[in-house]
């Protein structure tokens, strides 16, 4: 008896870390990571790749330390397709009406009406340098009719859509394909990353009530709108963890490396929650006496920042029309939303409840514990999307074979898979032996 998995490789280069993550879904629908790599990324500055050799660099060591991870479940995996994400401050939105007319005596609508719909908004006009990225629909209306949402069926002349459209740089999008084709891969599909973030953190119950998603960055902060299970809103902050580290190291006047150190390891973003007493001893430079740091002063700095970049979430919040229409709240996730307290001083800056995400909703069983943090929750959510998305990759196994053939995908891309001792594809009992 034969069984059927989806292999995806979600590749997030962010302006801290490159991190390869592979995922398959299970019979049951979850996601099973397979292993997980990172590297340092030198070469991405606030989410754009500005060093292409740096970043091909960084991938390359990701993807390798990803292999080495599957390895120790006995698992090899050669990787040569990823689903890449995107962001920076490059990143636009936009709404747009777009219709199409039918022929009077054809019948009811069907998906290549709806899909021919879609097909023509990509052919909307932008300025100069820019590209479409996504397409996201929202409501359809057949003639008379509105607040359709899915048109197929209906009987009608004249179909139109609301969109909501995202767009980026070209010379950034560029980049990034030339960063992965340098290191020997091929980009399946490109997905902004707050989008991904959502599918790893957020619940259909969330996205259906409204719900904002803040994705904390280290050099941007992207912002994500969801309003009766569809996107409503984005925006990207040029702020992130990077710029608290830098008013760390001018506040507390210390280098960058233990300004790090002070906002991973004692960090806050609520002054008021540390005593006066608290004092930290750095090593001095060169010699010099060792530099003691008040805790509170840290977390007062720290707390200014943030707070600085969640009044412009909600100002983005306001923008979108649905501040009090967010009856799930804020879901604050990345490697930035692991700051002590930051759910607290959310709620106090915005008035709206707060949680903070973490990718483990839709995660089933992995080899990595550490991919269950929020600053993973782009690379998983890259792999749900991937796994959830069209162009998938298939592996088919059985108890008999030692060697499984992936499927190519339509974009070219392919995984070759070999499993060692004849093991079925990540069975519930195989799992517990890795």
């Amino acid at each position: 008896m034969s069984d059927i998995k989806k292999v995806i490789v979600g590749l997030d280069i962010g302006t801290t870390k490159v991190c390869a993550i592979v995922g398959a879904k299970n019979e049951h629908g979850k996601v099973e990571i397979l292993g997980m790599g990172k590297a340092d990324s030198l070469g991405v500055i606030r989410g754009e790749v500005r060093n292409i050799d740096k970043t091909v660099k960084s991938i390359r060591e990701a993807v390798e330390k990803a292999k080495q991870s599957m390895a120790q479940g006995k698992i090899r995996i050669e990787i040569n397709s990823v689903h890449v994400g995107i962001a920076g401050q490059h990143i636009k939105s936009l709404q747009h009406r777009n219709s199409i007319a039918r022929p009077q005596n054809e019948e009811e609508i069907t998906k290549n009406d709806v899909d021919r719909l879609i097909s023509d908004t990509y052919n909307l006009a932008l300025p100069p340098g820019d590209k479409i990225i996504h397409v996201i629909p929202q409501e359809y209306s057949v003639d008379d009719f509105t607040d359709v949402t899915d048109p197929v069926g209906i009987a009608g002349v004249r179909l139109s859509g609301n969109f909501h459209i995202i767009t980026g740089h070209i010379d950034a999008i560029k980049n990034i394909y030339k960063s992965v084709n340098r290191a020997g891969l091929e980009v399946a599909d490109l997905i902004l990353e707050p989008l991904s973030s959502s599918d790893a953190v957020l619940t259909p119950e969330e996205m259906e009530a409204g719900v904002c998603l803040v994705d904390v960055g280290g050099g941007t902060t992207d912002v994500a709108i969801f309003k009766n299970g569809m996107i409503r809103h984005t925006a990207v902050i040029p702020f992130g963890g990077n710029i608290i580290t830098d008013d760390i190291v001018d506040g507390c006047q210390v280098l960058r490396n233990q300004a790090e150190l002070l906002k991973l390891k004692f960090g806050s973003a609520l002054a008021d929650e540390n005593k006066e007493n608290e004092i930290v001893c750095i090593p001095g430079f060169h010699g010099r006496p060792p530099k003691e740091v008040s805790i509170k002063n840290l977390a007062m700095v720290i707390q200014a920042r943030v707070e600085e970049i969640f009044e412009s979430v909600l100002y983005e919040i306001k923008s979108s029309g649905l501040e009090r229409k967010l009856n799930a709240g804020i879901v604050i996730t990345g490697g930035g939303s692991q700051l002590k307290h930051l759910d607290k001083l959310v709620e106090f800056v915005t008035g709206i409840d707060t949680r903070i995400g973490y990718p483990n909703e839709h995660i089933s069983k992995t080899i990595v514990e550490e991919i269950k943090s929020p600053m993973y929750a782009t690379g998983v959510g890259l792999v749900i999307k991937g796994l959830n998305g069209e162009e998938e990759v298939t592996v088919e196994t059985t108890q008999e074979e030692e060697t499984s053939q992936v499927a190519t995908n339509k974009k070219g891309g392919f995984l070759s898979t070999w499993l060692e001792k004849g093991k079925a594809w990540l069975n519930e009992d195989d799992i517990k032996d890795f």
